[in-house]
């Protein structure tokens, strides 16, 4: 044998690594779409309890969103379907290709509106004050973060630069 046929040489090996790199893009590909379809069926089960949540209340004539058990039971589920929505979204931008990566951004924005769906349902008198504090103080962060990042994002687009993540 000829020191050819023991190397593969640098184009083979190139094109080993192409070949691996279709493989896992199509593993990503399938995770994603059974993200979706597993978070869609979370969707229409929230949705399905949400709707039942309302018509019991209706039932019962109970149902006033003035009523802060209500408001609780009603914007949590109504918060909690948007969440759901918003991570649903998130994957389908991967499974379209349109990004490799679930965004920060769009971490953070889920986690935004899980802190205000946490603050929906709050009942503040069975929570001490630091720990309101605290979500408090995590919501602010948060927002903060989040405008960072679209402050910085519109200054690489004003500058004709890519965005980083």
């Amino acid at each position: 044998m000829n020191e050819r046929s023991r190397h593969p040489s640098w184009t083979h090996e190139i094109a080993e690594k192409i070949r691996k790199a279709k493989l896992y893009n199509l593993f990503e590909h399938l995770i994603a779409n059974i993200l979706v379809l597993l978070i869609s069926f979370i969707v229409i089960v929230a949705l399905y309890k949400l709707g039942e949540d309302v018509v019991n209340l209706l039932v019962s004539r109970a149902f006033d969103p003035l009523k802060h058990e209500t408001f609780q039971t009603v914007f949590g589920g109504i918060m909690t379907l948007l969440i759901a929505m918003e991570f649903k979204h998130s994957i389908l931008v991967v499974t379209k290709r349109q990004q490799n990566i679930i965004q920060v951004k769009t971490v953070i924005l889920v986690s935004l509106l899980a802190l205000a769906r946490k603050f929906i349902i709050l009942d503040i008198h069975a929570l001490e004050a630091a720990k309101i504090a605290a979500l408090a103080l995590a919501l602010v962060a948060l927002g903060a973060v989040y405008w960072l990042m679209r402050e910085r994002d519109a200054w690489n687009m004003e500058h004709g630069r890519q965005e980083e993540g």
